[in-house]
């Protein structure tokens, strides 16, 4: 499984951990997926997602069938 948020499109970062002495070395900079059950009224059923945080704020502001509408997604196909 990818580890990007199907709601925001975010997905880990590379960047360079930087010692004291300079030295660099590759780094990823991983997104806060959390794995969540979100009810979903009009399919009147659960839907299994990994989301990050910023989207779960966002479906607690919207409402999942608003927010994924405002998107374009089909959450039947979840």
């Amino acid at each position: 499984m990818a580890r990007k948020c199907p709601f925001t499109g975010k997905r880990p970062n590379v960047g360079n951990s930087v010692s004291h002495s300079n030295h660099k070395t590759k780094m990823r900079q991983f997104v806060n997926l959390q794995p969540k059950k979100l009810w979903w009224t009009e399919g009147n059923r659960f839907i299994s997602v990994r989301i990050s945080a910023r989207a779960m704020r966002t479906i607690d502001k919207l409402g999942l069938e608003n927010y994924a509408k405002s998107l374009g997604m089909d959450l039947s196909r979840m």
